[in-house]
Formats: structure tokens, C-alpha cells, sequence
């Protein structure tokens, strides 16, 4: 039973003007991995703008940057890429997890989450940067790994001579990608390699701060990936292109959404308050893929879509400056790869796996525990009394 209680302190630490919900607006890390820059549409990698690296540069390329501060040489890289497909073979308990796993029909990010606690388990006493390498490296073949056991299909053994990306598409159909969708699938990773300290980079670095280790902090940073506010599920931003069907419809279609009071998923976005600069990179990569190995039919019905939506956004909810956001082309260019909707998180993974590394290696050298504050705003002066006598 509760008695006495004291809100005058209650009610002083509510008014504290340091609380910031969620954390928004607070500074957390200095990090030179990414720069967000959500007021001018720009996104800077390790000192490289998106766009001038990412449907250039190999994920390998982009992961020794994030990790090393610099760009490999041709030997460095070539070694560093040697050493990474060495990692894909998983270890036998990641298999066997994975195949009791798909027994129980369990989604595949929660796969993924189970499985990146074993990564190491056959690694024994190496450094962090060897660790970083066998992680990073095996994200896609668990992945692949799982689809084929949840789909009722043996696994393909990981090929020693593709790259990263092309094995991943290799392990999940058993066919050699076409080097169009390899590029863009591997424009796509390197996009979404790092991006400022978002809920699941954050996550890592709370982990790693404590002295544990680049595995867990991994895992942690996967299950923040997994909720819906964070990793999401860009598959409903093509399902509108879908339910449209041909551009004549698309005003229709999407002015009836903006009358029920719909969110248009695919616009808009949280930091950048112009066009996201990844959907542009995105975008150039869909439409080369689509050219060359895809259905330039869908492509084109996308654009519209986009175009219209953009123009009654801008009808419906003026000055807000919606915007095309990184889930639309994401949606579409991992559809044109050919993935089902349930592997376009995991693919994420995938790609954001770089970051999380980064930002673990970069806070172990800060040597700083985070421990944020916090305000109470719960009852004082309550006093105890025995089972017995409370009154229910």
C-alpha cells in the first residue's frame, strides 16, 4: 500500500530542462566515420561524399575506409579481400542453429540476430581487426544460408572466387549474378554502410563502451536493427508502385491514400529535410541495373509514381518539403536484385554491418564508458509495509 508521497521532488525533476526524449538533439559521439547532413541533402563517408564513392568503390573498399581511415592500395585490398572470403564459411554451429532455426519457421532477422553470437566461436585469440573481417564477412552467407533452409533447400557452399556481393546472390539462387546487379547491389552496401550514430550504431557503441566485445556489440546492434522504427521494412514502398500498376493511375491511387490520411511510405524522412541523398545514388543505381539485366517497364512506372507523389505531397502538405527517402529505391533495386521482401532487412544488415565495426573500433579507442543520466519522476516517501497487513 502506498503512503506519504512526496511529489515536490517528483515534480522538480520533471521540470529539468536537460531531458531530452529519445535523446534528440543530444551529442553523443565525435565520430569522423560519417557526416550527416540532413539540412543540405549530404552525406559524407569517412571524408567522401556518397555519391562519388558508392557505385564506384568495392563494400571491401568502403569497409577498410570506415575501419582504417584511408583507402587500400591493390595489394592491401587484395589481401584484405582474400582474407574476407576466407570467413565465409560458417561454423558448424552457425549451421546447425540455422537449421533449427528454419525448423521453427523463425524470421529471418531473428535468425540472423542468433546466429551473429557464433561468429566467433571458431575464431579463438585474434585481434580486433581479424574479428571485424571474419564478422563483416560472414552477415551474407548466414543470411543466404537461412533462405535456404527456411525455403526447404540445401545451402550453397560459399565460391573462393566471387566477390562479396556476387556470393551473396550466389549462395542465395545458385546462379552467377550478372555484373549489373552485382554493381548495384554493391552500391547498395555501400550506401547504407554507416549513417551518423542511429539507433542500432548506437547500441553498438553503448555495448563496446563497456569492454565487451565486437560480437556482441554486433548482435545488439542487429536487434536494434530489428524493430520496425529503425530497420523497417522498405517492402510497403513498393507495394503502392504495385497496386497502381501503370502511370495513368498513379494520381488517383495516391491522391485517394492523402485523403484517408495515409503516410506515403518511401517519403519523408526524420534528419533530411531535402531529397535523401542515398535515393538519388539508389536511383542512378536501379535505373543502370534495370537498363541492362531488369524490366525497364517497372523502372519507369516508379519514377512516375515518385513524381506524382512528390507533386501531391507538395499539394496536400505544403511546406513540409517530403521528400523521396532512402526506403523507396531501396525497395525497388533490391526487388530488380530479385529478394523477397523478408531478406531486405537482413540484406541491410549486410551492408550496415561496416558501420557498426567502425564505430566499435573508433569508441574503443575513446576508452569511455556511456552512462547517460537520467530523471525520476516516480513517487518519494513510500513506506514499507509486511505482506501481510497490505490492503489490496
Amino acid at each position: 500500500m502506498r503512503r506519504a508521497v512526496d511529489h515536490s521532488y517528483t515534480m522538480k525533476l520533471v521540470t529539468a530542462e536537460t531531458y531530452r526524449p529519445g535523446l534528440e538533439g543530444v551529442v553523443a559521439a565525435e565520430t569522423s566515420l560519417s557526416l550527416v547532413d540532413g539540412q543540405n541533402g549530404r552525406l559524407i563517408i569517412a571524408g567522401y561524399a556518397l555519391e562519388d564513392i558508392a557505385a564506384h568503390a568495392s563494400f571491401e573498399e568502403v569497409a577498410f575506409l570506415l575501419w582504417r581511415g584511408e583507402l587500400p592500395d591493390k595489394a592491401t585490398l587484395d589481401e584484405f579481400k582474400s582474407t574476407m572470403a576466407t570467413y565465409r564459411v560458417l561454423p558448424s554451429a552457425t549451421h546447425s542453429l540455422l537449421e533449427q532455426a528454419a525448423h521453427h519457421q523463425v524470421a529471418p532477422m531473428d535468425a540472423l540476430r542468433m546466429a551473429a553470437a557464433t561468429f566467433d566461436i571458431d575464431l579463438g585469440d585474434v585481434d580486433d581487426f581479424t574479428r571485424a573481417k571474419a564478422v563483416a564477412a560472414r552477415v551474407p552467407p548466414t543470411v543466404a544460408t537461412y533462405w535456404r533452409y527456411l525455403t526447404g533447400q540445401e545451402p550453397i557452399p560459399p565460391s573462393p572466387t566471387l566477390g562479396r556481393s556476387a556470393n551473396y546472390l550466389y549462395m542465395l539462387t545458385g546462379a552467377e549474378p550478372g555484373p549489373a546487379t552485382v554493381r548495384a547491389l554493391e552500391t547498395y552496401f555501400n550506401t547504407v554502410a554507416d549513417h551518423g550514430v542511429n539507433a542500432s550504431t548506437f547500441a553498438a557503441r553503448v555495448i563496446i563502451a563497456t569492454q565487451s566485445d565486437m560480437v556482441s556489440a554486433v548482435t545488439g546492434a542487429i536487434g536494434a536493427l530489428k524493430g520496425p522504427l529503425h530497420g523497417g521494412a522498405p517492402g510497403p514502398a513498393l507495394d503502392m508502385v504495385f497496386e497502381i500498376g501503370t502511370a495513368d493511375r498513379a494520381e488517383e491511387v495516391i491522391r485517394a491514400k492523402l485523403d484517408n490520411e495515409e503516410r506515403l511510405m518511401g517519403f519523408g524522412h526524420r534528419v533530411y529535410k531535402v531529397r535523401d541523398p542515398r535515393a538519388d545514388v539508389l536511383a542512378d543505381a536501379a535505373e543502370r541495373m534495370f537498363a541492362s539485366e531488369g524490366d525497364m517497364g517497372l523502372y519507369d512506372l516508379a519514377k512516375s509514381v515518385e513524381a506524382t507523389a512528390l507533386k501531391l505531397l507538395e499539394e496536400y502538405k505544403p511546406g513540409r518539403n517530403l521528400k523521396t527517402n532512402v526506403e523507396f529505391f531501396t525497395a525497388l533495386l533490391l526487388h530488380g536484385i530479385g529478394l523477397e521482401i523478408p531478406l531486405f532487412t537482413p540484406t541491410f544488415a549486410a551492408g550496415r554491418v561496416a558501420g557498426w565495426i567502425a564505430h566499435c573500433l573508433e569508441q574503443q579507442r575513446t576508452g569511455r564508458l556511456i552512462r547517460p543520466d537520467s530523471t525520476y519522476i516516480g513517487p518519494t516517501g513510500l513506506t514499507w509495509e509486511p505482506v501481510e497487513t497490505r490492503k489490496g
